[in-house]
Formats: structure tokens, sequence, C-alpha cells
């Protein structure tokens, strides 16, 4: 427990911001290189690696909420992290240009989305996810894996110069690099920064929480879900700073999927989660968010600045009426 006054509190959920991105970036750059050391394309390990690596701070987050029986914050984690990963972050990166996306990314991904949000919703119906529920959320998000990559590899071997969409071109398998004993450093010491940082997080918020009165929902949904999503954030910028369009949409889309079945499913598997009614708000809102990114993904294949203005502005207003109590 970190003990001290809540300006001691909010230093140290933003130091642990910082652990929780830097960890990652080591960690999600290990991660690639070993994977292309077995000659995984870029496309593959962009839908799978990248996004598994950015939700690193979210599964740390989770699990270890999970060990000290904080339901809320586990699984407010994970819901406002998605519903941040898709109103702020895609809503930002709009804002910064228009971003045209792939057939694939909106009718495979983009149900794929869809489903993993109802299936979420089932599961926390009735205000607990148990192991067997657990097992369920986390076998879903391994056989869509197996889906994923089966079929991200069909395509790269039969359209390695084909456009995707986005201006780039499905590439084929990348060129093999050599994993280095320096890239094993930064693979245990990023997982090392990102499950250290991640506890002294639900530590420091749970404590914050307690003493501004406000619930470890609220502080979940918000502060700590935002937190852990500064990897998706940083890597959504980059991509799109490097023309990557794919790439940005991909992460954060691939991460909400990742969250909602594999890390929901094995902070569940670890001890079965308890959580308050206010999931229920949240998961409502987080469909309304989906369907809505969904449709404008699906016309023209592109989301406008306006649309980017509209997402981005409504993750405002759900931070307001959550730290106001008005919602939550």
């Amino acid at each position: 427990m970190v003990q001290g006054g809540p300006a001691l509190q909010i230093g140290v959920i933003l130091v642990s911001v910082l652990g929780l991105w830097v960890g990652a970036r080591l960690l999600v750059d290990a991660v690639v290189r070993l994977a292309r050391r077995f000659g995984l394309s870029d496309l593959t390990i962009g839908l799978t690696v990248v996004a598994m690596g950015t939700s690193t701070p979210e599964l740390s987050v989770s699990i270890d909420a999970a060990f000290k029986g904080l339901g809320d914050i586990a699984v407010a984690n994970v819901l406002g992290s998605n519903i941040y990963n898709l109103a702020f972050i895609l809503g930002v990166v709009a804002l910064v240009t228009a971003i045209p996306v792939a057939d694939s990314v909106v009718r495979r991904d983009g149900t794929a989305l869809l489903a993993s949000t109802l299936l979420g919703g089932l599961v926390l119906f009735d205000l607990r996810v148990t192991r067997l529920e657990g097992v369920i959320l986390a076998g879903s998000f391994v056989a869509y894996t197996v889906y994923l990559l089966r079929a991200t590899r069909r395509e790269s071997d039969g359209t390695a110069d084909r456009s995707i969409g986005d201006g780039e071109a499905v590439p084929p398998v990348t060129e093999r690099v050599s994993f280095r004993g320096r890239d094993a450093v930064f693979l245990a010491g990023g997982l090392a920064l990102v499950l250290v940082s991640g506890d002294y997080m639900v530590a420091a918020s749970s404590e914050l929480a307690r003493d501004a009165g406000i619930s470890e929902w609220i502080i979940g949904g918000t502060i700590v879900a935002a937190g852990t999503s500064t990897p998706e954030f940083a890597v959504s910028l980059v991509a799109i700073q490097r023309g990557s369009f794919g790439v940005s949409v991909g992460n954060v889309i691939g991460s909400n999927i990742y969250n909602l079945t594999g890390i929901l499913g094995v902070a569940a598997v670890i001890r079965p989660l308890a959580t308050s009614a206010a999931s229920l708000e949240s998961v409502a809102w987080l469909a309304g968010i989906a369907l809505l990114m969904v449709a404008a993904l699906w016309t023209d294949r592109v989301l406008s600045r306006l649309e980017g203005a509209l997402f981005a502005a409504s993750e405002i207003v759900r931070w307001i009426l959550g730290l106001l109590g008005v919602s939550g």
C-alpha cells in the first residue's frame, strides 16, 4: 500500500504511467525483434504482437488487482481502457489526419471487436466473472489469434504486392533479424518495469480513491485506464507519422479484443472477479462507442477529422460525468 497524502499518490501514479510506457516500449521492441527472428510478416506482427505488447500494462494492472481482490479496478481498467482507446486515441489520431482503413480491418476485425464486446457484456451481466467464464474469454482470444495468424499468412503469401486500402502494400515475410543478448535484457527489463509499475499504480489509485471519496470504479475507469493505454497512444501516433494507417487502427482494435477477452479472462482465472453495477453502464457505453466506430470506419473506409473530434469529445464528457459522480 502507498502511504501518504493525495499529492504523493498522484505523483506515484504519474511515475507509474511513465514506467508502464517505458517498460511496454522496451517489451514491444524486443518481442517484435524476436517475432522477426522467426520470419513473421510485418502485418502479422502489427495485428498480434504489437497489439498484445501495448496491452501489457492493462494485463499487469488487472492481474495485480485480481490478486488483491479489487474486482472493480480490474474490470474498470479493461472497460475504461477500451472506451479510451476507441474514442480518445483514435479520435485524436484522426484529428491529426483522416484515417483510411483496409476492408479487412472493417469486416474481420470490426466484427471481432463487436463480438468480443457482446461476449464481455454477457459475462458481466451478473456482475461476476467466474473462472469458467474466464476460461471461455481467454479461449476465445486464443481462437481468434490462431484464425488471425492463419488468415494474415494466407494474405501475405498470395498478395505480396497488393494494396491493403491504406496506401501500404501487404508485405511478404519480413527479413529475418538476429535476436541479441541486448534484446533479451530489454525483454526482461521491460517486463519487470511493467509489473512493478502496475503494482504501484493499483496501490496508489486505490488509496487515492478512498482518500478522495471517489469510487475505485471511477478511478479504474478513468485515470488508471488512461495510464495503461499510454503505449497504445504512443504506437498509434508514431504509426500515423510513418504513414502506417492500418497499424494505427489495427493496434487499437487488436488491443481492445485482447483486453476484453484475454486479459479479463486471465484475471478471472487467477481469481474470480466481483464488480459493481457501474460495470453495466460502462459496457453499454463501450458497446455504443464500438458500434459507432465500426459504422464510421465502414462509411467510405475512413475516419474523418470531424468524426475523430466527436469521438474524442465523448470521452472528455465521460470523464467529467464520472469524476463529478453523475455516472459510475
